[in-house]
């Protein structure tokens, strides 16, 4: 880590020679009567300016966490359409394959399929998310119960909601398609309809292929939101979401002596009639903001979500076997019907007391979530190895699981953002969450149930030598109980033990190099404690497991000219086990955490009407799974794009993907289904505005 804090130290000496390029920072200016103003706004191209997800208006110069926000503008730019797509350029978010039917992320060295939210409510269904009704997305990194609750051990992903604008009509519409017939269409208007009502709808439609065989798909989405604005101290917000996605789960390519197949990228390891995945998701929110005083607001917010998802898989149960030239196929399919309550509400309060600013959060959340998981196996079978394989006739057979969970958390929680002088504040808060869990195995009657009350703290110091720069160090601590993050069974096991913790702390630095530029560096360590480890004499679970991930962090976002914007970022990283766990022994190293990880974005506007893109991700090798014994290849893909403006209101692009026709393997599920990256592949966009 001594390298590490060199290359921190080095940006904390560039910093302060950056002062000619300060402007007034939004939490410099104090009037002699002592009140905070405070500057909102909206980003400025890539530049973040804000997270919707802190819950208080704190400029990001001053949250002492490294938090990285993707704008709707550079969404647009890279061609983006789905979430993981857009997180492959995040330092430190590594993509998962989710089974090839849902989101799932190792962030920080933490494994998850929970960790995302939208509009700072859980959205932890597993399952794919368009962005295109999403004004941006916020990627808050390591432990981050005070602000969330449970989980969240490595970060958590949020989603920013497009919402009615009061002031005036306008629209878009946007269709592109790409070089293996994939398209999609979308469209968003918004419309004042009197002075204090508006509306706005966003949706589309859209089909999915690419270079891997029998694989297609559809998405069907549509979000209507309204707003009511009776005065200026008042805002209501209603929200209905509606998914509709079906496509072929496909989990990939197995292994062959320790890394990934070759030479078989379009190989379709399943079978067109079973490797089917269904979504069909509802989400309503409401949302109430309410100024009582200038300095003074509350918001309270609701969600109701209904989702029913079922999927087939059949894949390679393991790795290629050289001697029969054979692969042995597994499957099953799996069915979620979930039903999630949740009311949050939340008082801010900003001021002084006795010449000591505050930024006061206090709230609290109450939630309620009902599952109904089943799961039905195919016979196994084995094939012969070739470039199209023939998969005998399959069928799934009788329930193996049939369970149904319930889980109900109470919690509250307070920060107080303390500015104690000009260059200096304290974060201190504290959540409490009291969480229940109970679960019954339908099959053969078998019930559990078990509660935890958990204390989450928060604690934080922001150094200010100049105003547009902060150095800070910070602790967080979360939770996770032992039945997982998904909540879909608990066993009499997992009943008896407490829950996982996480500890994570960290150490950085914030330059706002100009008002449209912002640096970021950071140190971490992540401990996570309590993971189950079978004790070899008693053959009885214990909370002795260890792990640890540590690395730094480096960003930079915005415009470094009026005419060159850039999203930059980079990751040194390093995790393993340090005591057993019922996954791994000592020593072993976590999975899907590339020692090396860097992304580069940057559009070049070489004319009024003409402007030119370049994309870089980079992964140094990584292993597979916990096991470490398959390892995914280091890789480099190269992006590229062409933007045209026919006129104000007309524009056209190209987005050209993976220009070297690299061959790579981006994510895995397990050691034998391993997802093969797309080849050259290029998109054309006409986005029409209103």
């Amino acid at each position: 880590m001594n390298r590490l804090a060199s290359l921190l130290l080095a940006g904390t000496i560039l910093a302060p020679a950056s002062a000619f390029a300060a402007e007034v920072a939004p939490d410099a200016a104090l009037e002699s009567t002592g009140t905070v103003i405070v500057v909102t706004g909206t980003a400025d191209g890539y530049r973040p300016v804000d997270a919707n997800a802190v819950k208080t208006p704190t400029p990001l110069l001053d949250v002492p966490q490294t938090i990285t926000v993707l704008t709707r503008e550079q969404l647009d730019d890279q061609g983006i359409t789905q979430l993981g797509d857009a997180l492959r350029y995040v330092p430190g978010v590594v993509l998962g394959q989710g089974e090839g039917h849902r989101d799932q992320i190792t962030l920080r060295g933490q494994n998850t399929t929970a960790d995302f939210y939208l509009d700072g409510l859980r959205d932890d269904t597993q399952y794919y998310r368009s962005l295109y009704n999403i004004e941006r997305v916020e990627v808050l990194k390591g432990a981050n119960a005070l602000l969330f609750g449970r989980g969240g051990g490595g970060g958590v992903i949020n989603r920013v909601s497009k919402t009615p604008d009061l002031d005036r009509a306008k629209g878009q519409a946007s269709a592109n398609v790409d070089s293996f017939g994939a398209f999609a269409l979308a469209a968003d208007w918004n419309q004042p309809l009197t002075e204090m009502v508006g509306a706005r709808l966003n949706a589309t439609y859209e089909e999915f292929d690419n270079h891997r065989q029998n694989f297609e798909g559809r998405f069907i989405g549509v979000n209507p939101t309204m707003a009511l604005q009776p005065g200026e101290a008042t805002r209501i917000e209603l929200s209905y979401n509606y998914d509709d996605d079906r496509r072929t789960t496909d989990r990939g390519v197995p292994s062959l002596g320790g890394k990934p197949l070759t030479g078989y990228d379009e190989t379709f390891f399943g079978r067109s009639d079973l490797n089917v995945a269904t979504v069909v998701a509802h989400i309503a929110q409401a949302r109430l903001d309410h100024d009582l005083t200038d300095n003074l607001s509350f918001n309270v917010l609701g969600q109701y979500s209904h989702t029913d998802k079922l999927y087939g898989n059949v894949f390679a149960g393991g790795a290629v076997n050289t001697t029969a030239n054979t692969v042995a196929l597994s499957g099953y399919e799996s069915g979620t019907l979930r039903d999630s309550w949740v009311g949050q509400a939340n008082l801010v309060w900003t001021g002084e007391t006795g010449g000591i600013g505050h930024t006061l959060l206090a709230g609290f959340e109450v939630a309620d979530q009902d599952t109904h998981a089943t799961r039905r196996n195919t016979a196994n079978a084995t094939v012969t190895l070739a470039k199209r394989i023939t998969v005998p006739a399959l069928s799934y057979g009788a329930l193996v699981t049939n369970s149904r969970t319930d889980v109900r958390t109470l919690s509250a929680y307070v920060q107080d953002q303390i500015e104690l002088a000009s260059f200096l504040q304290v974060v201190a808060g504290v959540r409490y969450d009291e969480f229940r869990i109970t679960g019954r195995n339908a099959i053969n009657g078998v019930g559990a149930s078990r509660t935890d009350r958990k204390w989450s703290p928060r604690f934080g110091v922001v150094l200010k030598p100049q105003a547009n720069v902060s150095f800070y160090g910070s602790f967080t601590r979360t939770f996770l109980p032992q039945s997982g993050d998904q909540f879909g069974a608990l066993d009499a096991t997992q009943a008896t033990l407490a829950p996982e913790q996480f500890e994570n702390l960290e150490a950085g630095v914030k330059w706002d190099v100009n008002p449209g530029l912002a640096f970021t560096a950071a140190l971490y360590q992540l401990d996570r404690d309590n993971s189950r480890f079978n004790n070899p004499v008693t053959g009885l679970p214990e909370l002795s497991g260890k792990t640890r991930a540590k690395g730094i962090e480096l960003s930079l976002a915005g415009r470094i000219l009026p005419q060159w914007q850039a999203s930059l970022g980079y990751t040194l990283q390093d995790g393993e086990v340090r005591s057993q766990t019922t996954a791994a022994p000592a020593g072993r190293k976590l999975s899907q955490l590339p020692r090396h990880q860097a992304s580069a974005w940057t559009r070049y506007d070489v004319a009024k009407q003409i402007g030119l893109g370049l994309g870089i991700t980079h992964q140094s090798k990584s292993f597979a799974t916990i096991s470490n014994a398959v390892t995914l290849p280091a890789f480099t893909r190269l992006d590229a794009a062409v933007f045209y403006d026919l006129s104000e209101r007309f524009s056209v692009q190209l987005n050209v993907e993976n220009l070297t026709d690299t061959d790579y393997f981006p994510a895995a599920h397990t050691d034998n289904n391993i997802s093969t990256g797309e080849p050259l592949n290029a998109r054309i966009s006409i986005r029409a505005k209103f």
